[in-house]
């Protein structure tokens, strides 16, 4: 019997946002590793730079290129460049993300809402409007959202934060049925807490952290790996006729 190669991404273009730490590296290593070429993004190009280097470095297809997905122009950019370089794109994964504010919603500072919101729905929105544009002129892709289990319930003082994930939920389904006929597929990742910088305010917080974990069936928090294997599923054959899903990896935490 011969292995599947249901997870093989070879001769895949991928683009992965937020990608230069935390949950966007560890999915972008793991899509590297089963044979795509990784467009490995985030604000900043020296991180984004060190990723697809280690990339490269453990015999991976990588290139760095910075991309503020809460600017327009950019995300205009990062597309022009795309298209040049490599004159298609297979898999897109929106996990950037900003969480400026932790505090009760009575609280929401005008400028912290306004923020939250061109990066967590208007960034992911327009990047899978561009990269979508992209896949259906080459017969398909797979589109995957990194949403988060707030977006199901709304982790406390985390409010506009959680609006917006319960966006993200309702975007992935749009695109999921409106692109279908494209070969397009848009599924969304929710995790739960995860060991990452962006979750420190929680994670470093022992008696935050306490008080999680009563919630967490597996009574720890993920590692970032631990999602990777869920966005692989989603980008790869595997998940073939798995469209407009919203796949919770959080230790049993909805449950």
């Amino acid at each position: 019997m011969s292995k599947t190669h249901l997870f093989d991404l070879d001769g895949k273009i991928a683009f992965v946002s937020g990608a230069s730490r935390g949950i966007g590296e560890a999915i972008a290593k793991l899509l590297a590793q089963q044979g795509a070429h990784v467009i490995v993004s985030s604000r900043k190009l020296d991180g984004c730079q060190a990723v697809a280097d280690a990339i490269i470095a453990e015999g991976g297809k990588a290139t760095a290129i910075a991309c503020h997905i809460g600017e327009m122009q950019q995300i205009s950019e990062v597309f022009a460049q795309i298209r040049e370089q490599f004159g298609r794109l297979d898999i897109l994964v929106n996990n950037a993300a900003t969480n400026p504010q932790f505090c009760n919603v009575l609280d929401t500072d005008l400028g912290a809402f306004q923020k939250t919101l061109d990066v967590n729905i208007r960034g992911y929105y327009f990047m899978s409007i561009e990269g979508g544009k992209l896949m259906k002129a080459n017969g398909g892709g797979s589109i995957i959202n990194v949403a988060s289990i707030n977006g199901v319930t709304p982790g406390e003082f985390q409010g506009i934060y959680s609006v917006t994930k319960a966006a993200v939920i309702s975007m992935t389904k749009v695109f999921a049925k409106e692109c279908a006929q494209f070969g397009i597929r848009c599924n969304a990742l929710l995790p739960g807490l995860t060991d990452t910088k962006f979750a420190s305010a929680l994670t470093s917080n022992d008696a935050i952290l306490k008080l999680a974990l009563q919630r967490i069936p597996l009574k720890r928090v993920a590692d970032p790996s631990e999602m990777a294997g869920a966005v692989l599923y989603l980008a790869s054959e595997a998940s073939s006729y798995t469209t407009g899903v919203a796949l919770n990896v959080d230790g049993g935490y909805l449950a």
